[in-house]
């Protein structure tokens, strides 16, 4: 009975810590660091406020706009990626996120032009923690080709 009761209480504190938000990214993997980068983000405001502000251009005033328009941390990080490949005005994401939060980020990024599996989809995902660098390596491998 024991160990029941600190499995109900491990799982109840992880849904309470990263399940708090439903990014619904349509990646699994996506969500999660989402999930981490949200946490971050609150522990330290400023410091992310400077990354999105160095990263994407994006001054603290719109972030605490956005914030008040209860977004999370994450998610405006997520429509500055958006907006930032789909070449689109972070106004338009964050009108269609508002209109479409129901239906996931991967519902919006399609929207804004970014089709699952697409190399800009594989971009957004690989980009690293907040600061708009692709982590994919593509073309950049370690192999000696097929002849070698």
């Amino acid at each position: 009975m024991n160990q029941i009761s600190v499995l109900l209480f491990v799982l109840f504190f992880s849904y309470n810590f990263y399940g708090q938000t439903n990014y619904n990214s349509g990646d699994k993997e996506l969500d999660t660091e989402l999930a981490e980068i949200n946490s971050a983000a609150k522990l330290d405001l400023a410091k992310f406020k400077g990354e999105l502000l160095t990263a994407y251009k994006i001054p603290a005033v719109k972030v605490d706009e956005l914030l008040k328009e209860k977004m999370e941390p994450a998610e405006i990080l997520l429509a500055a990626k958006i907006s930032s490949i789909a070449k689109k005005p972070l106004e338009l994401v964050v009108t269609s996120y508002k209109t479409n939060k129901s239906k996931g980020w991967g519902y919006i990024a399609k929207e804004m032009g970014i089709k699952p599996g697409s190399p800009e989809f594989h971009s957004l995902k690989n980009q690293s923690k907040g600061n708009g660098k692709d982590k994919s390596n593509k073309g950049k491998g370690n192999s000696k080709g097929k002849n070698k």
